[in-house]
């Protein structure tokens, strides 16, 4: 399979750090369960494992689950993972189960109906993705097809209480990277609760 080749070569860093910006605002989110899709070697699994949730963490590759388990050992946090081999495009997600759901660099708007409807009332989802940008980025997909369109994720997530939404571009390894990040709660109304801002540039 490519991606068990990819991480067993080395492509992918096999302990990368989470976003500064879930870093941030996870002291905001409802405690609880939390589901990671697509978690690759883990990079929000394991944080949010840190964290205090019980965590799922969902992939297709068997050796970036094996990888996830081998981090979570190392951090004295196994016993708050269960790694989940399937594939996020097919998976059964069950509804109204989880408090978090974090997404990170993986594509998937047409399942993203099917993921908001995980959430408990008041959970949270986190996502962050590839933007096509002018002049194109440098990190991440070599085509468009699997980048989002400039306020597509916003867009996605209307339907959600939208607390952070931002469109960016960052130095990477001397590399361009563009993404956008989404942090939006399953609730409803015209008056509700926002946590302050904790992320600065």
């Amino acid at each position: 399979m490519e991606w068990d080749e990819r991480f067993r070569e080395g492509e992918y860093p096999t302990n990368p750090d989470p976003s500064p910006v879930l870093r941030a605002y996870a002291e905001t989110f409802p405690e609880g369960q939390a589901l990671d899709v697509a978690t690759g070697t883990g990079r929000n699994a394991l944080f949010l494992a840190e964290q205090g949730y019980d965590v799922d963490a969902l992939d297709f590759s068997e050796e970036g689950l094996r990888i996830v388990r081998e981090n979570a050992r190392d951090k004295g946090v196994d016993d708050r993972i269960e790694t989940v081999q399937a594939d996020a495009e097919t998976y059964d997600f069950p509804a109204d189960t989880y408090d978090v759901i974090t997404i990170s660099f993986y594509r998937t708007l047409d399942r993203l109906g099917d993921i908001k409807s995980a959430l408990n009332p008041g959970g949270v989802l986190f996502y962050q993705h590839h933007l096509r940008s002018d002049p194109p980025a440098t990190v991440g997909p070599r085509t468009d097809r699997y980048r989002l369109r400039s306020n597509e994720l916003l867009h996605a997530c209307l339907d959600l209480t939208v607390l952070y939404y931002e469109e960016s571009t960052e130095q990477v390894d001397g590399r361009t990277s563009a993404s956008a990040t989404v942090i939006a709660r399953n609730s409803h109304g015209g008056a509700q609760s926002y946590p302050t801002r904790h992320w600065e540039k």
